[in-house]
């Protein structure tokens, strides 16, 4: 692991950079090519201990305080350890589950469904007029409809678009 330990406001002396390496060999275990970044510092009564560690594209950073530096330093290493120690693992179950589900489409056959809800959207009604629904249509394009309650009428009412791209619908109860 490639090891690069800077103090700001505090020397860094043979004692604390041969501490930070011994504990950094905990995190060393979990991979090949790591890099990590401490930064040692005193801020009135407080000594900070910042270690990033950076190994493929990812980063893992913990910043503690405490009277001790060498505390200070315990607590990064246990933030950090737990850090990883979750990223493997979700990263283990990841690949557990898309294997366990690339075998069960493997060998079962595909089937289309239909005449089944498949997707619920929940969303809040607001009373406004049909005017104002058409804006608010015209600002999410993605959108092919909105649902109201019309101001006018109490009712709830469907504004959505038609396929010419240019005119609105409204779609208003009889009762």
């Amino acid at each position: 692991m490639k090891i690069k330990i800077t103090g700001k406001e505090l020397k860094i002396t043979d004692a604390i950079n041969d501490y930070v390496e011994r504990k950094l060999d905990r995190i060393d275990k979990y991979f090949e090519n790591a890099e990590a970044d401490v930064t040692l510092k005193t801020e009135k009564n407080e000594q900070i201990a910042e270690i990033c560690v950076f190994v493929n594209g990812e980063k893992y950073r913990a910043v503690t305080e405490d009277k001790d530096m060498y505390a200070s330093i315990d607590k990064d290493i246990d933030i950090l350890e737990g850090q990883i120690r979750k990223a493997k693992t979700k990263k283990e179950k990841m690949m557990k589950d898309g294997s366990i589900k690339n075998i069960e489409i493997a060998n079962s056959e595909i089937k289309e469904i239909s005449n089944e809800i498949i997707k619920t959207s929940y969303y809040e009604i607001k009373p406004i007029t049909p005017e104002d629904a058409v804006l608010k249509l015209q600002e999410k394009p993605s959108h092919n409809f909105l649902v109201f309650i019309n101001v006018d009428t109490g009712k709830v009412n469907v504004i959505h678009k038609l396929k010419d791209g240019k005119n609105y619908g409204l779609v208003e109860p009889e009762y």
